[in-house]
Order: structure tokens, then sequence, then C-alpha cells
């Protein structure tokens, strides 16, 4: 490959498609841009020439004229959809659509879609869990109520009698009452290439779901039980690219089928880190290229939190930074500062080292690995001198840990200062 793909990400706000973004940035053979339609997270992560916002809903008349539109405006070539709704409404119309839509089947996309089809399909099998149709006869408490259509354990419950079922049931439409599953649950990521072959097969852990999302996960074991349902989920569903299914275990320790979806699911990232990039594999999986798993077999624990991004509305051509507890700080670089000062580097921001470094400045640079000539200017001055005279004003900002010179700074010249916590809002 010598030329770059366009890729879209859409939605491109949510947390699955951040980490997509994050699976593709630094690769040299793609170039990333993200869609949404509607304000959120994805305009703090993606430059304005590579992020697109507008009425974007499939459910608008006019979509697929407006998303051609964003498509042909973009030069996408790759569209990555991130919601098992887009993803059933691009795989239906992907004839119309002016870009290669990187999932499965619209087959595949309908049974994933609706947990009925899915049970129905997999029925024969003794890891479909049991489904008791109305009036319930048959059904043993307690039960578990889902939606029909649904991701995420929104709207779902357990129910411990017969009244409560029917009562339930006769207020909201739409729900399927299943056996309960009291026992382990677990993520299986997989990936199947354009031959139908399964060429990964990796259980995971579910710990602190939050927003249906795995906050703690970490791989297990595959055993034959979990490999037979990704073989046999592979076998009977036309699906092509990154997919994953959920399994829980019954009360005599039996996994059973919760629901499987033809996208790539949020935790995937833990595989990412050993190796398997699944927004990648899938990308040249619909480039018809053959693509191989190289997998590290190390242990690995994934954890999560929720991260701010910041967008200012600040301009500024100069930073004068502190050395002493800024940029070094109890004996150890400080990589938060390094990160935003190679930032400034890359978008043409002068850089003024400006401290009352007491020892050889030339010898303790080299101690910490950091070149001179990653500033533009170096400054060093006395204990006692005041930094506000070494400063111009213009279009600068300054960074030091002491607040004292901040608050002198700010007073004096009238410049934005910033602590050294405040550095990753830059």
């Amino acid at each position: 490959m010598n030329n770059k793909v366009n890729v879209l990400i859409f939605p491109a706000g949510a947390e699955l498609a951040l980490e997509i973004y994050y699976s593709l940035r630094f690769n040299l053979h793609v170039e990333v841009f993200g869609a949404s339609g509607k304000s959120d997270h994805a305009k703090y992560v993606y430059d304005k020439n590579h992020y697109f916002e507008g009425n974007y809903y499939i459910n608008a008349p006019d979509f697929v004229e407006k998303f051609n539109q964003l498509i042909d405006r973009g030069n996408i070539h790759f569209i990555i959809p991130t919601h098992d709704t887009v993803a059933l409404f691009l795989a239906q119309h992907r004839e119309k659509i002016n870009a290669i839509i990187v999932t499965s089947s619209y087959q595949a996309a309908c049974i994933a879609r609706e947990k009925k089809l899915t049970y129905s399909l997999f029925n024969e099998y003794s890891f479909c869990p049991k489904v008791y149709e109305y009036p319930f006869s048959e059904a043993i408490y307690p039960v578990f109520l889902k939606p029909n259509i649904g991701q995420g354990a929104k709207e779902t419950c357990v129910v411990s009698s017969k009244e409560e079922l029917f009562s339930i049931t006769n207020q909201k439409s739409g729900l399927i009452a299943c056996e309960y599953l009291p026992g382990e649950e677990l993520s299986v990521d997989c990936f199947s290439n354009r031959n139908r072959d399964l060429l990964f097969v990796g259980p995971r852990t579910r710990e602190r779901v939050q927003m249906g999302i795995s906050f703690h996960s970490s791989p297990v074991q595959l055993t034959s039980e979990i490999r037979f349902i990704a073989d046999t989920i592979n076998k009977m569903v036309n699906i092509r690219g990154a997919w994953f299914f959920q399994i829980k275990k019954d009360q005599n320790g039996i996994f059973k089928l919760i629901e499987f979806a033809v996208r790539q699911a949020t935790t995937m990232g833990l595989y990412r880190q050993l190796g398997v990039n699944f927004a990648l594999l899938s990308i040249f999986d619909a480039m018809n290229m053959d693509v191989k798993i190289l997998k590290n077999n190390i242990e690995i624990e994934l954890d999560r939190s929720l991260m701010s991004r910041y967008k200012l509305q600040l301009e500024y051509d100069n930073v004068y930074i502190d050395f002493d507890d800024t940029i070094v700080i109890n004996d150890k670089v400080n990589g938060e500062a390094i990160r935003y000062l190679y930032a400034c580097k890359n978008n043409n921001i002068k850089i003024h080292l400006l401290t009352k470094h007491k020892l050889d400045l030339d010898q303790s640079l080299s101690k910490y690995c950091l070149s001179k000539t990653l500033f533009d200017e170096i400054i060093l001055i006395g204990e006692h001198e005041d930094k506000t005279k070494y400063i111009n004003p213009s279009k600068s900002i300054f960074i030091d840990n002491y607040f004292f010179d901040r608050e002198k700074v700010s007073r004096t010249l009238n410049v934005p200062v910033f602590d050294v916590d405040a550095i990753e809002c830059l």
C-alpha cells in the first residue's frame, strides 16, 4: 500500500468510536475522519479538517443524500459504523452509499439486532437460553426481561413472579422473557475474514460494568465450549470483520448466548494492546487483503475511567515555562509537560525556558535526557530576579508551579498563567 485510505468513523463521539479512532490514528495507511449528527466529544478529538458535524440522522428522509455529500467532500473510502442501528441501516443501503461500509451483511445485522431472530436461529443449540412465550406457562422464576431490540442492558429487569411478569409485559411491548442466568458473564471478541474464516476468538471478563461498558476487563482462557459458540455463530451467520458476542452461565454453569453484534466492542482495546487491532484488520479485509493475527501472550488488565478534554478560546505564539517542579518534578520528567511541549513544536509555537535553576542547567538537561533544541530560547536568571522582565507579553502564556510568580506575571503583564496541573487543558 502506497496511498492512504480515508476512513470515516460514524457516529464519532461515543466510547466505541473513540476506541476505533485510537486504533487507527497513527497508522501509516489510514487517514481518520469522524462525523456526528449532534455536538459531542468528537469535536474535542478531531481537528476541524477531519470532522463533520450536522444533521446526520439515519431516520431523516434526505440522510443518504447528505451523507454522500459528506463522503464526497472528505473523499471518504471506508465507513466504520459504531452503533448497531447505524450498522444495520448502512448495511441495508450500502449500494446507495458512495463508500465501502466496513460491516457484515445486512442479513447478519438484522439477526444481531433482534434478540428474537438470534434466539430463533440458534434455538436447537444448547447454548441458546430458554425463551418463554406468552402466556409464560413454562416460565421458571426468576425470569429475565429484555427488549427485543436494545443494547447495553437498557430497560432490562429481573422479575420474580407471574403477576409481576404480566404487569410489566402488559404495560410495555417488545420485551422478551428469558431464563435468568445468574453466573459469570464474558464478552468474546472475534474477527472473521472475507472467506468466513474465524481468525480470532478472545474471551474477556466484564467487571465493573457501567453504561453497558466494561470498565475493568482481563483476558480469560479460550475453552472448547466458548470456541464452539463462536464457530457456530460464524458458520450460521454471514459475518465479516470485527464482531463480538456476550455469554453468561446458567445455574448449572453452562454458558448461554446473551447477544452478538456485527461491530466492534468498546473494550476490544484490551486485545489491541496485545497486537490485535480489530479496526485495522477490518479495513484491510474490506480491501480484500489477506490478514494475519499476531498476538502477544502476556498477562494484561484493562481499567478505564472518564477522561476530560478541553478547548480554550486562547491563541498564543509563545510559551514561557519553568524548569524545576514544572518540567521536572520529584527528580522525574513530567510526561504531561513534555507531551505538551512537543505539541507546541508541532504547531509552531515558540517555547521559552525561563528558570532560576541553581545547578548547571546543561548538566541537568542532559541528566533528564532533555535536548536544548526543544527550546527556542533558554533564559537562566538569578534566584531573586523578576521573571516579568524577561517575558514578551504579546500573545504569550506563562507556566510555572510557583504561585507568586504566576500572580505577578498575571497582574503586571496581563498574561494568562497556568499551574502544572492545568497543562492538560492546553
